[in-house]
């Protein structure tokens, strides 16, 4: 392999990416194919590298597959306004709010079925009662 380039395995490390999760993201066309070496093994360069980063930290970021597809196709044409980036971060910033509001009201929901337990049998078990079809 030439200086500068990278196995599979080397920049699944590099990114703390799963090798299998590389290969996903080049069938699905997030990861152009690299080229190959004489004997066959896939030679990835510093694009590859920069660009599977991008992918990953929109990825921890909670942005789905496709939204991040958007945001590579718009990373790839520099000179256009970031209006289109902008939308796209504030729908996820609505979807992450959305989960939010969702997660207090469940746990407002375990904490009133935990706060009615009276440390009883569990016939007695108000968080049993909670769960058991009406």
């Amino acid at each position: 392999m030439k200086i500068g380039s990278f196995s599979i395995g080397d920049l699944a490390r590099a990114t703390a990416t799963k090798v299998e999760t590389v290969r996903y993201y080049e069938r699905t066309g997030l990861l152009p194919s690299p080229p190959r070496t004489g004997g066959n093994y896939r030679a990835y360069g510093p694009d590859h590298l920069a660009r599977l980063s991008f992918i990953r930290r929109a990825r921890d970021l909670g942005f789905p597959i496709e939204q991040v597809r958007a945001l590579l196709d718009l990373a790839d044409q520099r000179d256009r306004p970031c209006e289109a980036v902008d939308v796209i971060a504030r729908e996820h910033l609505a979807e992450v709010d959305r989960k939010l509001a969702d997660l207090a009201a469940l746990r407002r929901e375990l904490d009133s079925m935990i706060g009615q337990c009276r440390q009883g049998t569990v016939a007695e078990c108000r968080i049993i009662e909670a769960l058991a079809p009406a």
